[in-house]
């Protein structure tokens, strides 16, 4: 069983972590576009139990990779810390298919804009997101690996955020409408 362990950060300046990152010499991995569409039925039984159905287009380099992720229920962590299965497919259209014929339907798209950056045992992604701003996140092996690089980082005050950008997102959205 993968378990997850992130480390989520709503910053003012992505350039600034980004030049702390260089200082620290952290190896730059890749820049990406996501395209995250998340399922769930028509009871949103995966949303009330805390629980993510995702199937995510990533664009590098002029390339694309589709997976398709389950995450599970957060556990009481410091950190935002859960279950998640994810597995690389090849055809995304014939994925959505078989998500419908589960009684699965598209039910949000959240786009980001998603530098990926590697330091010590920790991924660090820088996010920006057009509805919600900017957001780092640090993703390890454990709690003390992350903390250590949060406070590497300068970023060791800013408190964590528990909720996805899914839910971030549609929570944006309704109070726009409101």
């Amino acid at each position: 069983m993968c378990i997850e362990i992130e480390a989520k950060l709503k910053v003012d300046s992505l350039s600034e972590v980004e030049q702390k990152l260089t200082e620290l010499d952290a190896e730059f991995l890749a820049e990406q576009i996501q395209m995250d569409y998340f399922f769930d039925n028509s009871n949103a039984a995966l949303t009330t139990a805390d629980q993510c159905l995702r199937l995510r287009q990533q664009s590098v380099a002029g390339g694309e990779r589709f997976f398709l992720t389950y995450k599970g229920a957060k556990e009481k962590c410091n950190f935002k810390k859960r279950q998640e299965i994810e597995i690389e497919i090849i055809d995304a259209q014939s994925t959505q298919k078989l998500l419908s014929a589960l009684g699965y339907e598209k039910v949000l798209v959240v786009k980001k804009k998603r530098r990926l950056w590697q330091l010590d045992q920790c991924a660090v992604a820088l996010d920006r997101l057009s509805l919600l701003g900017d957001f780092v996140e640090i993703e390890g092996p454990n709690n003390k690996e992350i903390a250590d690089v949060q406070n590497r980082l300068g970023l060791s005050e800013l408190p964590h955020i528990e909720k996805s950008y899914a839910q971030l997102t549609k929570e944006e959205r309704e109070r726009r409408c409101v």
